[in-house]
């Protein structure tokens, strides 16, 4: 079996889901009806440096949401996937477009939906509240919760990893 660093050199593409990842998994309405998301500004910029290395981003989620696009546009994600109820066909998409293999992805997911998903990808990761048979899959668990800095903690670790951090960051070294 591969080490997490032989792991991490190979990804291409960093794929997440969103509530419980990027959110903390609470859905909230207003009272006129419009849905409430809170995303972690840390998170966000760990996309700015994922592109700084050339690592492709992607969401996948099995809802449909206009804040979830609008964040993702606002992160420059590269695929903004919604209302994915077959998560692993829309994997397949992504590895037959970009011409990438499965173990080229790092996936972090929360729940039952991501299970066949994370068994595919090279760099499966999940949050801590996953359920058990998510973390037996999965080759990180995060300590930070999702919509607390779960994917930011998970970038910096593969930079690390691939000993890109410095060069991610930096715009940021002046």
């Amino acid at each position: 079996m591969s080490s997490l660093r032989e792991k991490a050199q190979k990804i291409k593409i960093f794929i997440t889901d969103v509530d419980g990842v990027l959110t903390d998994g609470k859905i909230i309405y207003s009272s006129s009806g419009e849905e409430i998301k809170s995303f972690h500004v840390h998170d966000g910029l760990g996309f700015r440096l994922l592109k700084n290395t050339g690592i492709k981003t992607a969401i996948i989620t099995s809802r449909k949401s206009y804040i979830v696009e609008k964040r993702g546009k606002e992160l420059n994600i590269d695929f903004i996937f919604q209302e994915a109820k077959d998560k692993l066909h829309v994997l397949n998409k992504i590895v037959k477009q970009e011409n990438i293999k499965y173990e080229n992805i790092l996936y972090i997911g929360d729940d039952l939906v991501d299970l066949p998903v994370l068994k595919r990808v090279g760099f499966p990761v999940c949050v801590p509240s996953s359920p058990d048979i998510l973390k037996n899959v999965s080759v990180y668990i995060t300590e930070k919760k999702g919509g607390e800095g779960a994917v930011r903690e998970i970038i910096e670790v593969l930079l690390h990893l691939r000993n890109e951090y410095e060069k991610a960051i930096k715009e940021f070294l002046i």
